[in-house]
């Protein structure tokens, strides 16, 4: 099992459980291709505590209602409680609002949420319900099996694989939260304490909000290391509706809030457009600790340094463009991980640095 937990936060929480209750937390909109696999996964779940399923049907105008009540029999015939809430308004609230009215109307100790186009495997709930137990104020999260199976490659490798400590040295990249959203798994105190998701809507990353008032809050993060849920890629999904610029803003403000004040100064690792725009984009507070930018293109280096031309300040900030052997550590690394045959890993590695204290992954 994989995690970081963060102390204090741990302390005086485990009395907060009264059972092992569980609420399976599941939004609908319009959801008919994939609702039957995703039920029929719930009804397989081998966790012998008591468990209900809490739907909340966002204004769906496709088959999704009648897939439900037929599932609703079979389910409580088996013992799991359903409560289905919902709304027929022209349009649909968003996810947030979904999950939020969800939680509202359920009863379990336990949340599990799960999205309405993936299927658990039979031993999510028991092995997620234990590290919760174990970890309350921790999210749970699990290991995943991407459908189609070639999709997303890179970002389904950086889910499965990231180390224990990196589930909370690695909340900055662009990949959002390192414990991802179809897995998580909490108490429900502990949700109440963090939550409710922002209820904004379509266009709002309100996984990637509670994630970061989590962390604020001194939570921990925890991977079962078990591929526990099919977690399906396709155009329609709502992680689509967000623009990459809103979550970019969220990420700067996060990573200036929580890691840039433990340093007086600090390089960016990359002097090309990615590097730049974390530049741009940092507050001018920010933007004065950065002492240079670091590459391994030899025209940047050659060049000397970089120009912020839309400065107002006089005369314009030239920052210095060094080789990465010259430059000094820390480093916020705005370099994609995994896409260079290791050479960029590479020569991370042979700087001996550690992850957190010395450097940080932003892209």
């Amino acid at each position: 099992m994989a995690g970081a937990e963060v102390g204090g936060a741990a302390r005086g929480a485990r009395a907060m459980q009264a059972s092992g209750y569980t609420s399976v937390i599941l939004p609908v909109h319009d959801a008919e291709p994939w609702l039957d696999e995703c039920l029929g996964s719930v009804l397989q779940q081998d966790f012998e505590g008591s468990m209900e399923l809490s739907i909340f049907n966002d204004a769906s105008k496709d088959k999704s209602m009648s897939i439900i009540e037929k599932w609703k029999e079979k389910l409580e015939g088996s013992g799991i409680l359903v409560v289905i809430g919902g709304h027929d308004s022209p349009s649909p609230r968003g996810v947030g609002y979904s999950k939020n009215q969800a939680i509202a109307q359920s009863s379990g100790s336990y949340l599990c949420f799960l999205d309405s186009d993936d299927v658990m495997m039979p031993q999510r709930v028991r092995l997620q319900h234990a590290a919760a137990v174990r970890h309350p104020t921790s999210i749970i999260g699990c290991q995943v099996r991407r459908e189609p199976p070639n999709s997303t490659e890179r970002y389904t490798r950086w889910i499965n694989h990231l180390a224990p400590d990196q589930l909370l040295t690695q909340v900055f990249t662009s990949n959002g939260p390192t414990v991802i959203m179809p897995t998580w798994f909490c108490s429900r105190a502990w949700f109440s304490h963090v939550g409710p998701f922002d209820e904004g809507g379509r266009g709002v990353p309100e996984d990637l909000l509670f994630f970061h008032e989590h962390l604020r809050k001194g939570g921990g993060l925890v991977r079962v290391d078990q591929s526990l849920l099919l977690y399906r890629y396709h155009p329609g999904a709502a992680t689509h509706s967000v623009l990459e610029t809103t979550i970019w803003t969220h990420r700067v403000r996060f990573l200036e809030e929580w890691a840039l004040p433990h340093w007086a100064t600090f390089t960016i690792w990359n002097a090309g457009r990615q590097g730049r725009r974390l530049y741009r984009s940092l507050t001018a507070g920010s933007r004065c600790k950065v002492v240079a930018f670091c590459d391994v293109d030899e025209n940047k280096i050659k060049k000397g340094f970089y120009c912020y031309e839309d400065s107002q300040e006089r005369p314009k900030p030239r920052v210095p463009v060094l080789h990465f052997r010259a430059a000094q550590p820390p480093f916020v690394i705005c370099v994609k991980l995994d896409l260079t045959g290791g050479a960029f890993e590479d020569n991370l590695r042979s700087l001996h640095l550690q992850e957190g204290r010395d450097f940080l992954h932003f892209s």
